[in-house]
């Protein structure tokens, strides 16, 4: 229903914001990730959003990125995982390292989210290989599932074909970088971002 809300920021304090737009304030709940990212109060900020409607809720969720609302997205369809345990999740781990998380099998990362124990870490991860699998957005080498590591910046490719880059963006996006999968992955969302 909402693509995303530009507004006022007029509260923020995890894990709820407030956004004025059209004289209207918007209660929006959000990640730690997101309240790092936003300016001080009465600046104008744009938080794409995700309306979680249920018999007697409708919720709001927030994000300063498509990424991070793309990654949410897909985090939720995850049976067992709701909104508040999306959110808690990617409050704990940015979406870069969760993608990685899930393509390399690190359930211990996942598990870092309060409430988050290893079967449910376990269950997002099978789920969520699965979904990348048959939606063709990305193809999981058997040595990612067989626990084994890939180079570096082969994690990076896939992570950023999971946030729904191309092989071929992501592939430029990475060239030349060093470093951690997480550094590699962050500067090539920066140059993204800029083109």
């Amino acid at each position: 229903m909402y693509a995303y809300i530009k507004g006022i920021l007029t509260y923020k304090n995890y894990p709820v914001v407030v956004l004025e737009a059209g004289g209207v304030g918007y209660k929006i709940s959000t990640t730690t990730n997101t309240i790092g990212k936003l300016p001080e109060l009465g600046e104008t900020v744009t938080l794409y959003t995700y309306l979680n409607v249920k018999e007697d809720i409708m919720e709001l969720y927030g994000f300063y990125t498509r990424e991070e609302l793309s990654v949410f997205e897909l985090l939720i369809s995850v049976s067992g995982v709701g909104p508040k345990v999306g959110a808690t999740i990617l409050s704990s781990v940015n979406p870069q390292s969760f993608v990685v998380a899930v393509a390399t099998g690190d359930a211990k990362a996942i598990t870092k989210a309060q409430g988050v124990g290893p079967k449910l870490a376990a269950r997002i991860i099978l789920e969520l290989k699965d979904k990348i699998n048959k939606d063709g957005s990305v193809e999981i080498p058997e040595s990612v599932s067989q626990g084994q590591s890939l180079e570096v910046n082969d994690e990076a490719v896939e992570a950023l074909m999971v946030l729904g880059y191309s092989p071929s963006e992501a592939k430029k996006a990475v060239a030349g970088l060093t470093g951690s999968v997480e550094d590699i992955i962050s500067v090539a969302l920066k140059n993204l971002m800029k083109r």
